[in-house]
């Protein structure tokens, strides 16, 4: 399987070679973008299964516990989604069937979760279960935009700086240059950029749309989503730190799903799902496929480049003591460590970085202009 992983070879499904389902329509996009507006975002999701499972735990029915939510909530798209919840289940559904069904916001694995613990009687488990995963979820996405905020500031600084430089300063410092062909290379360079600024910005600006609307198409696709992924997998910085909160995610997703008593072979499959990852997604069910066939989790993974060595030796001691959901819960935790020095270290090395790009910019820039005219004053001078 790891000789297949290496090959430059994209699997559109392990299983049922069944036909791809046609891109969406237009008016199922729309029909999507009006549903986004009703979601549940991670934050709302920790706080709903936290206090929900303080109910069930004090022996409040389900019922009860979301009326009891509703009343307090203030926040429209939470207050239709209890009435959603409560209008389900009092029709009879089971509340895993009433989350799987509300606008696609619940996932494979938190759907699982609580499935289990309805079947085996520990729902309040199961719920604690899902808010801590969700709340380390939403804390490493906040501790990742956190990290990338005041990078993209310093970015969009310098960007708007040198915009008003070769729109506003550059053309009227050139009515002061007699002829441009006696002008440094620099300068000449400067007056040629802010030349092309000025008379085809719109043009820019239209590439610049057109190239957004092209990658996201680009990445919908099956291929697409695969390069790319690939791509953030392999870049320099960032590539480390998305593999080390994929892994997290993997282990702290897998471990609560054995917890809960999914089967392992279903629990990957809900976990290929589950790491936000096409190329993790795809190796993990080639994984499933091993484990259907026989083979150990730690033979199939063995030697793979997308899992570390540490994380298959803990892994193959979790399967010799049947004891593999303590021994994965066990790697998310350092891997929830290893995030935060990752994203430290990020910190600590893009900020630098973009100083000296922008020292480097302003000081061409700088030079550019202020060097014809310390030339013309000492020429003047002279």
């Amino acid at each position: 399987m790891a000789t297949q992983q290496n090959q430059d070879i994209v699997i559109l499904d392990i299983e049922d070679w069944q036909a791809e389902v046609a891109q969406e329509s237009t008016l199922s996009y729309l029909k999507n973008m009006i549903i986004k507006q009703w979601s549940v975002n991670l934050r709302q999701k920790v706080v709903f299964f936290r206090i929900l499972a303080t109910m069930v735990n004090a022996s409040l029915t389900i019922l009860k516990s979301l009326s009891a939510l509703k009343k307090q909530e203030k926040d429209v798209k939470m207050i239709k989604f209890y009435d959603f919840m409560i209008g389900r289940i009092q029709s009879g559904t089971t509340m895993h069937d009433a989350l799987a069904s509300y606008y696609g916001c619940f996932t494979d694995a938190e759907v699982s979760i609580i499935e289990a613990g309805e079947r085996t009687g520990k729902l309040n488990t199961a719920l604690l279960q899902i808010a801590e995963q969700t709340e380390k979820i939403d804390s490493i996405t906040r501790k990742i935009k956190g990290a990338m905020t005041y990078p993209i500031m310093l970015i969009v600084g310098m960007v708007a700086c040198v915009a008003i430089l070769m729109v506003k300063v550059i053309p009227t410092l050139t009515g002061f240059f007699w002829d441009p062909k006696n002008l440094p290379d620099a300068t000449r360079m400067i007056i040629t950029v802010s030349d092309f600024f000025i008379h085809y910005w719109f043009y820019l600006f239209i590439l610049f749309v057109w190239s957004v609307i092209g990658l996201n198409i680009w990445k919908k696709t099956k291929t697409g989503k695969y390069r790319f992924d690939m791509f953030l997998l392999k870049m320099p910085i960032y590539g480390p730190l998305v593999k080390k909160v994929i892994l997290s995610r993997f282990a702290r997703v897998f471990s609560n799903l054995l917890w809960s008593g999914v089967a392992v072979v279903e629990a990957i499959r809900i976990v290929s799902s589950a790491v936000g990852n096409e190329v993790y997604r795809q190796r993990l069910l080639l994984l499933r496929q091993d484990v259907k066939n026989g083979q150990k989790i730690a033979e199939s993974l063995e030697d793979d480049p997308l899992f570390p060595d540490l994380l298959i030796s803990m892994i193959r001691v979790g399967e010799e003591t049947a004891q593999i959901g303590d021994t994965v819960i066990k790697i998310a935790e350092f891997y929830d460590e290893e995030v935060d020095i990752a994203i430290s270290g990020i910190q600590k090395l893009i900020e630098p970085v973009i100083l000296v790009i922008m020292a480097v910019v302003i000081g061409f820039l700088a030079i550019g202009i202020f060097q014809p005219i310390m030339n013309l004053a000492g020429t003047m001078g002279g």
